[in-house]
């Protein structure tokens, strides 16, 4: 019971990414904590698959992934040099002709990468912002020149084409490693990959992947059932009334484990399913901080734990009821979770 995290998949989906470009260097993303797995167990499961380049999202990321891949791995920080921070031995990807200035004067010598905007109006230099520092900046030997799409998860979607070509535009003829992929990126073909990708949320089981193997099973203990008969509700606000005598189980979780409030049922209506292997209990009334309540009438037995995510139903099928993305549910799991690292 608990979070169940299956590395030899997360492996098995980076290995899978990196034969998708293979003329490129397979980076891994771990930033958010692993998204939301443990940076350290999935760091370390990462560059024993052979990962050797890794990137987080800030500064304060990079201790827990550099102690478990070691000191000769390279670890890169979108969020570049930012004031009052210190990259220390990673590589901050400077995003601003500021970042680009403040690093040198601060870091002479020291690795760092530069990182464009292409318009995705987010993170990275303008084209002539670019340009006003391209010569300087190559000068300095930067390791890594990137940028971020943002419509890869639509292959046909006219932006992808838009950045490839900015992206083209602003770097072809520089002596640098270039980066423009992303999982979705990976997935548009060897026109995006350069020389290096940045593999993040397929290594962990979601879309755009759809080839991905599960990584992350979510089940939740049993602490009581009870019969609620017709008439009677269930939950706060009384937002489920049964219409006919119901078997219904209290599960331990809720928002205060991640668990989206969002997926409450909506009057009779379920959002969502609790799970015993392939069959469906559907969660009744309101998530609450601690505690989930699911029609469990329909099991010969009811089972010590409910899935909530499992190969039946994905972390992306749990997003796509309440209108959101497989990250945010990967991210939001909680720290109440007992972990099983298989």
């Amino acid at each position: 019971m608990g979070l169940r995290i299956d590395l030899a998949a997360l492996q098995a989906n980076y290995r899978a990414l990196a034969q998708r470009a293979p003329s490129a260097r397979a980076a891994a993303v771990v930033k958010a904590n692993g998204y939301g797995l443990g940076a350290d167990v999935v760091a370390s499961a990462l560059a024993a698959a052979g990962a050797r380049d890794f990137f987080v999202a800030l500064t304060r990321e990079v201790a827990p992934v550099r102690a478990a891949v070691g000191g000769d791995a390279r670890i890169f920080v979108l969020s570049g040099h930012m004031a009052g921070s210190d990259p220390g031995d990673a590589i901050p990807m400077l995003n601003s002709a500021e970042q680009f200035f403040r690093d040198r004067a601060m870091r002479p010598g020291r690795p760092f990468g530069i990182q464009l905007d292409t318009g995705m109006n987010r993170l990275g230099m303008e084209p002539g912002e670019w340009a006003a520092i391209r010569d300087e900046a190559l000068s300095q030997r930067p390791v890594l020149v990137m940028s971020h799409l943002a419509c890869a998860d639509e292959p046909d979607h006219p932006m992808n084409r838009r950045q490839l070509t900015a992206f083209r535009e602003m770097t072809d003829g520089i002596d640098v490693p270039r980066s423009l992929a992303a999982t979705g990126g990976i997935l548009l073909g060897p026109e995006y990959h350069f020389e290096m990708t940045r593999a993040g949320i397929g290594i962990y089981g979601g879309l755009p992947f759809a080839d991905a193997r599960p990584v992350v099973r979510l089940s939740l203990p049993v602490i009581q059932t009870r019969e609620v008969l017709e008439g009677e509700s269930v939950g706060y606000g009384n937002t489920w009334t049964a219409t006919k005598t119901t078997r219904v189980a209290t599960v331990a979780a809720g928002y205060a484990d991640g668990i989206h409030r969002a997926l409450s049922s909506d009057g009779q209506a379920a959002r969502i399913d609790l799970l015993a292997g392939t069959q469906r209990c559907p969660v009744l009334g309101r998530v609450s901080m601690d505690l989930i309540t699911a029609d469990v009438s329909g099991l010969e037995e009811v089972p010590e734990a409910l899935d909530l995510i499992s190969p039946v139903q994905t972390v992306d099928d749990v997003a796509a009821a309440i209108n959101t993305i497989g990250y945010e549910i990967l991210t939001s799991l909680g720290g109440r979770y007992p972990r099983e690292i298989v």
